[in-house]
């Protein structure tokens, strides 16, 4: 185990890399249809941490650099484009929508911060139950796809389905 736990910084990275990579396969019309949900989410995502921080709610140990968040990564990288990724699958049905968002939250909460990023040394969680941070990120889940509505109503709803 502690052999993995010099390699966290490069771990962060290439999620935050391999997560962009994966984009050049979403397509360029999807892409652009879902960046600015990406982007509003990762900030809305980035404004918790900073809540959380000075809540402790969770506590990030490990950075990629003394001057960037221990979340910038995950926020940036992963969560970001899997919503993106998520919308683009199911965006226009809302109960798929809500059913794979609560599949992959849960994976998140209960397994990859659980199970990995507390025993690596990453980040763990302090002052918030697992349940919590469920309920906030279907809370997120409902504000991305309320956003994508708007952003879709905006346009004229000119990507139908």
């Amino acid at each position: 185990m502690m052999k993995l736990m010099r390699y966290n910084k490069l771990l962060l990275l290439l999620m935050l890399i391999f997560s962009w990579f994966s984009l050049l396969s979403l397509g360029k019309n999807s892409f652009k249809r879902f960046l600015p949900a990406g982007i509003f989410i990762a900030f809305v995502t980035r404004l918790e941490n900073v809540m959380a921080k000075k809540r402790t709610w969770w506590w990030w140990y490990e950075k990629l650099h003394p001057k960037l968040s221990g979340s910038f990564p995950f926020v940036w990288g992963p969560f970001m484009v899997s919503s993106m990724w998520i919308l683009r699958f199911t965006y226009g049905k809302l109960f798929r929508y809500l059913l794979v968002n609560l599949i992959a939250d849960s994976i998140f909460v209960y397994i990859l911060i659980d199970k990995w990023l507390t025993k690596w040394g990453i980040a763990s969680l302090v002052r918030m139950k697992k349940m919590q941070l469920s309920l906030l990120l279907f809370i997120d889940s409902l504000i991305l796809y309320g956003f994508q509505f708007l952003i879709e109503k905006m346009r004229g709803n000119k990507w139908s389905g």
